[in-house]
């Protein structure tokens, strides 16, 4: 049904977008990427595409949401396990973001969160697939 997902996000300064992110492990795709965008890979057929305000805008019709004062999405990724959860945080803290609490331990599923420079909210989890099952 869905080939790949995009999930696109407008920040405020595309060269500090890519260095936070850069910081975090993350890679990019350079066919998608100019001075008003760039395509970060997230996993396979996963993207975020970090779009300038003035590109962003091109695409919608309605306002862009203020992230930092008001949720627009909330973007959830599972990693291999709890302690690459704490890393990200731990890199995004370091880069600047900020974490929205403490981490949560459903015995299942291990869960924290951190914002980045524009305020867009990334939740981290890892999953124990025998406690699910």
């Amino acid at each position: 049904m869905v080939r790949d997902i995009f999930i696109n996000l407008a920040v405020k300064n595309l060269p500090n977008a890519i260095a936070f992110f850069t910081h975090l492990g993350f890679t990019f795709n350079p066919q998608y990427t100019d001075d008003t965008a760039t395509c970060m890979i997230l996993g396979e057929h996963i993207y975020a595409m970090l779009l300038t305000e003035e590109k962003f805008k091109g695409f919608t019709p309605k306002a862009i949401c203020n992230a930092h004062t008001h949720s627009e999405v909330l973007t959830c990724v599972a990693v291999a396990d709890r302690e690459k959860v704490d890393e990200l945080v731990s890199k995004a803290l370091a880069a600047g973001g900020r974490t929205l609490g403490d981490p949560k331990d459903y015995g299942f599923m291990y869960q924290h969160s951190f914002e980045d420079l524009d305020g867009h909210i990334w939740e981290l989890i890892a999953m124990q697939e025998d406690a699910v099952a």
